[in-house]
């Protein structure tokens, strides 16, 4: 586990890296397109500003679309002793508690890194868990925070919507700004027009494929980290085959925040046959997979 940790800690900074490399040369090739430099100026900038914005603000944007209400002990001092419990247990600092009143039950974690760590429940997995289910859905959301998941995935959220904006809008103003062809340069700039069209479609699909993986591997290691916490991985699955079971729709969930959720909120990938394409669009492993692995383990000595 602590190796996987390093990893995170280590793949945030190559993910960075690749992503502003990728946003780099988008916004050059499509300065190129459009004969004007000053697009590759105005495109990084708003890429870094729009990053940093997010990467700060993104729990309380998901929290407000969300809309969660945090908690102290004395709203609900069984699940506030769960919750800090199962922290010290996993060495972790105490993050803040959040509920969304909604009879679907389901879980998040968020926040940059343990020390502003975010654990949202829906009112629902109050009502329809037992303690031992409960705990290994708590014991699942801590294991995100203490494995880096969330800065993870939030770095990975926030560079793929800027590379989705970036594609956009070169998308929509190419044939404003790309008609300039008066300068002698008239075919290389069609050339360049075309590779960023290209650029354009591919960029956002291979970012978002790339997000979908990382997200279904991160649930995998969340769920066996969970398993480890509470040295029960009985309890985790059974809590996954009961919210999976349940019918009712999570009102609060969108795509933007589908990815969060111990289950896809969303009902459309969580089942256990499905496709290898259809698996590439999944932002969550199949739930039969899930409970077959937390069954198989064998914590105790």
């Amino acid at each position: 586990m602590y190796t996987e940790i390093s990893k995170n800690k280590r793949n945030s900074w190559f993910l960075i890296g690749g992503f502003v490399i990728v946003i780099t040369l988008l916004c050059y090739v499509f300065a190129l397109a459009f004969n004007n430099q000053a697009v590759l100026y105005l495109g990084v900038g708003f890429a870094v500003f729009y990053a940093a914005i997010s990467y700060y603000f993104a729990d309380s944007m998901i929290l407000a679309v969300s809309k969660a209400q945090k908690i102290a002990k004395k709203d609900n001092p069984q699940l506030y002793r769960t919750v800090e419990n199962l922290s010290i247990t996993a060495g972790l600092p105490m993050p803040s508690i959040y509920i969304i009143d909604d009879t679907a039950p389901n879980a998040f974690a968020t926040g940059r890194d343990p020390k502003h760590a975010i654990v949202a429940v829906t009112s629902g997995l109050l009502e329809k868990l037992d303690k031992p289910e409960l705990e290994g859905v708590i014991a699942h959301e801590l294991s995100h925070v203490g494995n880096y998941d969330v800065r993870l995935m939030a770095l990975v959220v926030v560079l793929v919507a800027v590379i989705v904006l970036l594609s956009d809008w070169f998308l929509r103003f190419s044939f404003i700004f790309g008609d300039d062809n008066d300068s002698g340069g008239g075919t290389f700039q069609l050339i360049m027009i075309v590779i960023g069209i290209a650029l354009a479609l591919l960029a956002p699909l291979i970012g978002v494929l790339l997000q979908l993986a990382i997200s279904r591997k991160r649930e995998y290691l969340a769920d066996a980290s969970g398993a480890m916490l509470t040295r029960y991985p009985e309890g985790l699955a059974k809590a996954l085959r009961k919210i999976e079971g349940d019918t009712e729709p999570l009102e609060a969930a969108n795509r933007a925040t589908e990815n969060l959720y111990i289950i896809n909120p969303l009902r459309d990938n969580v089942h256990g046959h499905r496709s290898w394409f259809a698996g590439l669009f999944s932002t969550h492993p199949p739930t039969a997979e899930r409970i077959k692995r937390l069954e198989s383990m064998d914590l105790h000595p």
